[in-house]
């Protein structure tokens, strides 16, 4: 069945035909495109039959290797990679590079492993303890308490020499990274002991407006542990046998950034 197109559908027609990009570009850019993402990190390309092709290999940008291998940021990692203290090869990385697993990569002379098992460990830390490797001054260091096979772990965060409490120590620097930075808003939870009471308009003060530290402002959330809502308790966030009466004191905080000596 033959349909009939008047004047008007063929000058549509016509225009929408004559507005189409040549088909020779169109086969260009859809080339370029494949061969983009053929390249990018060794990806593979699915074809229209749902079959998949790799790309030549399969790459890993260098400082997210890095950061997950070191336990640092990936902005510190492209920070060692400026100063040439990563090699590939036998040769200084170059910022952006690319790895295999076929590549050597070094970091102060020692070849960092492509394959690793990756540890979580939870440490109740007790006081008197820094979470440095060194001893500082004549505070012992917490890696004295961990047997050989932990020690080359690196921590998640810190906790000051008078603090005690979870901290978590792992190999996994992506896991360590996501913990920690600000931006991920991960809540820790203090229980602090004053010397005496806080005012409540100062109590106040500080939930909403934070303190002014060194490096700037400071905002995180004070509660007394008496006046913890039964979320808080539920959460395990405070003891539920905490009253006024007891810890008069005794206050909860909770902040999301790792700043030194913020307690």
């Amino acid at each position: 069945m033959k349909a009939k197109v008047g004047p008007e559908g063929i000058r549509s027609a016509a225009a929408r035909v004559q507005a189409r990009e040549p088909r020779g570009d169109r086969t260009t850019r859809r080339a370029k495109t494949e061969l983009a993402r053929f390249s990018e990190k060794g990806s593979s390309v699915t074809e229209r039959d749902g079959s998949e092709r790799r790309g030549p290999r399969d790459l890993f940008r260098l400082n997210k290797f890095l950061a997950e291998r070191l336990g640092v940021s990936r902005r510190e990692a492209d920070d060692l990679i400026a100063a040439g203290q990563i090699l590939v090869n036998g040769k200084p990385a170059a910022l952006g590079a690319r790895i295999d697993k076929n590549d050597k990569v070094c970091y102060n002379k020692k070849i960092i492993p492509f394959e690793t098992d990756y540890l979580y460990l939870a440490m109740n830390k007790p006081v008197g303890y820094v979470c440095s490797r060194r001893a500082q001054g004549s505070a012992p260091t917490l890696y004295d308490l961990l047997p050989e096979e932990y020690k080359k772990l690196k921590t998640v965060g810190r906790l000051d020499k008078d603090s005690s409490g979870l901290i978590l120590l792992t190999n996994d620097g992506d896991f360590a990274f996501q913990m920690t930075h600000p931006k991920f808003h991960k809540e820790k939870v203090y229980e602090v002991e004053l010397d005496h009471p806080l005012e409540p308009l100062h109590q106040q003060m500080i939930s909403d407006y934070g303190i002014m530290l060194d490096d700037g402002p400071s905002k995180f959330v004070v509660v007394r542990l008496a006046d913890a809502s039964f979320e808080d308790h539920k959460l395990g966030r405070t003891a539920l046998s905490v009253s006024a009466k007891d810890a008069p004191h005794d206050y909860m905080e909770t902040l999301s950034e790792g700043r030194n000596r913020q307690i």
